[in-house]
């Protein structure tokens, strides 16, 4: 039976220093380490559901806000969907942020699907963040009737061929910028992986940051694993 764990990786406020929170990130067990699935969509639905709900519980002791990655097949999903509003019931007064993913799945789903699931989720105190703004499903056509019900959006470095220093990156940044300041809602920066790249993000007013430069994901191991 396939293995699979969270792994967290740090949000850091870079005008306070404090740890906002954590994002989850799934990973399998496999014969040459820990490595990201193959498919996010073949991961058993009630599998998943048990692994948050679990990891949901030690996380919400120490941090204000825990995120967890979907993308829209899974947010479809009625087991996983539920699995996450159990799991804001878990670690209240910890926050539980969705953060809908790029991916592009074998089924499509209209905005309206989306949405509604997405406000399903706001009734029962879970955030909305967009992932990876500008590649893959998340380009500003198909999320812009998403902005408003969403509090955060993440733009992330990595996705692109280029350093952060390219000046068509810089454009990008600046873009979203704009947008995360015209619907009020928090920009992450992902991707910051040396001092030089945070130095420059520090110049776009974003304190919002992520990336190995402040910490990699960490395996959270549950009780009883070795």
């Amino acid at each position: 039976m396939t293995k699979y764990r969270f792994f967290a990786q740090q949000q850091i406020n870079t005008v306070t220093n404090a740890v906002l929170g954590y994002e989850l990130l799934i990973k399998e067990d496999t014969s040459e380490g820990w490595r990201l699935p193959s498919s996010f969509t073949d991961i058993d639905s009630e599998a998943f559901a048990d692994l948050l709900i679990a990891t949901a519980k030690i996380l919400g002791r120490k941090v204000r806000y825990c995120s967890v990655n979907i993308n829209r097949e899974q947010l479809m999903d009625t087991d996983i969907a539920d699995a996450i509003i159990k799991s804001q019931m878990e670690i209240y007064p910890t926050k539980l942020v969705v953060e809908l993913t790029e991916d592009v799945t074998k089924q499509n789903y209209s905005t309206a699907e989306v949405q509604e699931q997405l406000e399903r989720f706001l009734k029962h105190g879970i955030k909305v963040s967009l992932d990876d703004v500008g590649t893959g499903y998340n380009q500003f056509k198909d999320i812009e009737d998403l902005l408003p019900i969403a509090s955060e959006i993440k733009f992330a470095v990595q996705n692109f061929k280029v350093k952060i220093q390219d000046p068509k990156i810089k454009q990008k940044i600046h873009f979203w910028n704009a947008i995360s300041s015209e619907y009020k809602i928090r920009l992450v920066l992902e991707g910051i992986e040396t001092k030089a790249d945070n130095q420059l993000s520090q110049s776009f007013g974003i304190t919002t940051r992520q990336g190995y430069y402040f910490s990699k994901p960490q395996l959270l191991s549950l009780p009883g694993d070795c």
